[in-house]
């Protein structure tokens, strides 16, 4: 099988190199980084293409980036995505993209060559290959979000307001509501996020992380994502409102 390498790893590249090549296989390409991925595949035609999931420049998601856009250009094309730990979000996008076979695995999993070899043959063959651990955080994933789609409009928007660090008086007025009415819609959110009450009171903050988590935007404008994310955390772990 024709396969292409795109990892920055000088010793796992080579390593990938000499397993693959031993096994039978022919690496048309061995490639450090993402910027001739392209003209690599077009210019060496491979049947399977390797990727590690952080690349330079940014070593955050170029890898992930390139084989989206690899499965959704040539959705023949077999993809194996290479990483350090399981990488939600980006897993999630890849399982969910259209494209041909696929993998998905651990790079402890490379040690066992075996085990790495056979995966590579499943895929080549059409089969969709993941990690276990991948397999069972995208499950969990899917419970978190399951979880957050229980709530209703208004709980949502009570929830948004939660992570900015409002209060429950400030939530009120910003809604047009009763302080009894916002009490009633945190205890809803607490019930259907499976918040239960501790000894630390710190469901607020927990309610606050689990909208963050899940891509939720804050309902003003702040200076950028991530102060405004861990802004809207430090307030609310301040205001003392903690039920």
């Amino acid at each position: 099988m024709r396969i292409l390498i795109c990892e920055d790893s000088t010793l796992l590249r080579e390593g990938l190199v000499r397993v693959l090549e031993d096994a039978g296989h022919h690496v048309v390409a061995a490639l450090p980084d993402a910027a001739e991925l392209d003209e690599a595949v077009d210019r060496t035609s491979p049947e399977l293409c390797i990727l590690d999931v952080r690349l330079p420049p940014s070593w955050t998601d170029e890898g992930i980036r390139a084989a989206l856009a690899l499965r959704a250009r040539l959705p023949q094309l077999a993809v194996l995505v290479l990483s350090q730990y399981v990488e939600e979000r980006y897993a999630s996008e890849l399982v969910t993209s259209s494209g041909g076979a696929l993998g998905y695995l651990l790079k402890d999993r490379v040690a066992d060559v075996g085990d790495f070899l056979d995966a590579v043959d499943r895929i080549a063959a059409g089969a969709t290959v993941l990690d276990p651990e991948v397999v069972a955080q995208l499950l969990s994933r899917r419970a978190r979000d399951e979880r957050m789609q229980r709530l209703t409009e208004r709980e949502a928007s009570v929830l948004a307001l939660i992570a900015e660090g409002r209060s429950n008086q400030a939530i009120a007025r910003t809604l047009h509501v009763s302080e009894g009415s916002v009490e009633k819609h945190i205890t809803a959110v607490f019930q259907k996020l499976g918040l239960e009450p501790d000894e630390s009171g710190n469901r607020r903050v927990l309610a606050a992380l689990a909208h963050l988590e899940h891509g939720g935007a804050t309902t003003t404008l702040q200076q950028g994502a991530n102060s405004a994310a861990h802004s809207g955390i430090r307030t609310a772990s301040q205001t003392g409102m903690n039920r």
